[in-house]
Parts: C-alpha cells; structure tokens; sequence
C-alpha cells in the first residue's frame, strides 16, 4: 500500500508497482511511502526504488557468506537504504557504516534506518572521494547524483567529501560496496593499500564517453591486492559499434564482484 504525498506531487511522469499505469501509478522525483518487511519505508524516487527492489531482494545481487555474526559493512552510495535494510535481513547483528552525498536524499535514508529500529549503523552525509574537501554534484533526483564540475547544463550543488580511505585503515571490513556513480577509480586508488583488509568487494564501474575508461586500472588494482572478479552488465548498448546511448551521461556501467580464493 503506497500513500502519494500529494502536495509534491506533479505530473506527468510516471513509475509503476504492479499496477497499470493511471490514477494509482506514481510519479518519480515524488515523495511516497510503503509498507516493506513490515515497516514503512521513505521512497524519494519510485524509480530507485524498483531498482533496487529487483537487484537487492529478488536477485541478491549484494549476498555473501560473512566468516562472523556481526560482520562489518561499508555502504558507499546508500541512496534511501534498501542497501542497509538488505545487509541488515541477510545479517541482523552487521555493524554498518553508510554514506550518501546528496542531504535530500540523506533525509529519507535517515527516516528509513529509524523507521526499521537498527542499531549499530553510523549514516554519514559525505561524498566518498580520495580528500576531504567540498566539491561540485550534479543533482539526478534519484540514484544517478554524482561528484562533477560545473558546467551549463544540469541542477548543482556543493557536497562534502571525505576520504574513504581512512575508516579502512586497521579496519577488518567483511563487504565494502562502492556504488558512487564515477568516482570509483579515485576512491579504489587512493584506497589501495587498505583493501587487503576486506572479504569481498563490490564495485560499480561507470564510463562516461568524455572521460578516460579507467576499467583495466580497477581491475589491476584489485588484483594485485589479492582479489579474483566476476564481472555482469548493467547498463550497456545494443549496438556498441552503431550507437551507445547515454543514461544520465554515462555510457557503459558495469557490476564488479570482487572476491579472495584463498
């Protein structure tokens, strides 16, 4: 069951939960809530959460086999924190440390870890990056805002960034997810000495066509720190050779499942 918050709401754009597009369907960008698991859940973009609905809870993209009860999880690019309440119902006692740039976003991320009761889980409202410092973000809405320099076209804002590097350091981390829309090569670099410290790693790679691919340099770099990948599409073209069209500027995004065999 799915309560609109009417006064924002503004048609025409519309997303679906199982129903036929009309008078119940839901714009994106429009703020609704939902039961889920048992709890009200604070949705900002219906879109995002579909998304992650399919990828988290039907196809437990994120699962893995934890060594301890109360393994430790960082969450870079928690967006409404369906992330956390997946990690959370696949292990109750993780400890969790989540960031999310955007502070509109943050709002409903904070809502939702206090509408399901959790404890142990630290929300930061920082973009993830290789310093601290403030820096441009393009705002999407929904789960595409990342770390850009300004130019004509696009809504910014300033966020504050942090170095991921130092809550890795002398840090067991049973699964670090880095989700951050393009900044993953500055943040896997800078992190590089720590991520011997870490079971598995998820990495969404994501190519924009007026910047350097840096694919091969991830790739090496999680390798020589131990790590074996298995990699899945998740936004790619048809045609690559004919056409690659742009979702939110990006032309290729990739899933990187990073794991030790040994």
């Amino acid at each position: 069951m799915i309560k609109i918050l009417k006064k924002y709401f503004k048609p025409p754009y519309y997303f679906l939960i199982g129903k036929k597009q009309g008078t119940n369907a839901i714009a994106r960008f429009v703020p609704t809530e939902k039961e889920f698991l048992g709890k009200k859940l604070y949705i900002h973009d219906i879109a995002s959460f579909n998304l992650c609905n399919e990828e988290l809870f039907q196809l437990e993209m994120y699962k893995f086999k934890a060594s301890r009860p109360n393994p430790c999880i960082i969450d870079c690019g928690a967006n409404l924190g369906m992330s956390i309440i997946y990690f959370k119902q696949l292990y109750p006692n993780a400890s969790i440390i989540a960031f999310e740039a955007d502070e509109h976003i943050f709002g409903f991320l904070e809502k939702n870890v206090e509408s399901f009761g959790y404890n142990d889980v630290e929300l930061i409202n920082k973009a993830v990056w290789n310093c601290d410092d403030t820096l441009s973000f393009i705002v999407e809405g929904g789960a595409g805002g990342r770390i850009e320099e300004e130019t004509s076209k696009g809504k910014y804002k300033k966020v504050v960034c942090t170095s991921l590097k130092k809550y890795l350091k002398g840090r067991k981390v049973d699964f670090l997810k880095i989700d951050i829309e393009g900044a993953e090569f500055e943040v896997i670099k800078d992190c590089e000495d720590e991520l011997k410290n870490i079971d598995y790693l998820f990495i969404e790679y994501h190519s924009m066509p007026d910047r350097e691919q840096n694919l091969h340099k991830i790739l090496k770099i999680v390798q020589k720190a131990g790590f074996s990948y298995h990699i899945k599409e998740a936004y790619t073209a048809k045609y690559p050779f004919i056409e690659r069209n742009l979702n939110f500027g990006m032309d290729l995004q990739l899933n990187i499942f990073c794991y030790k065999t040994k």
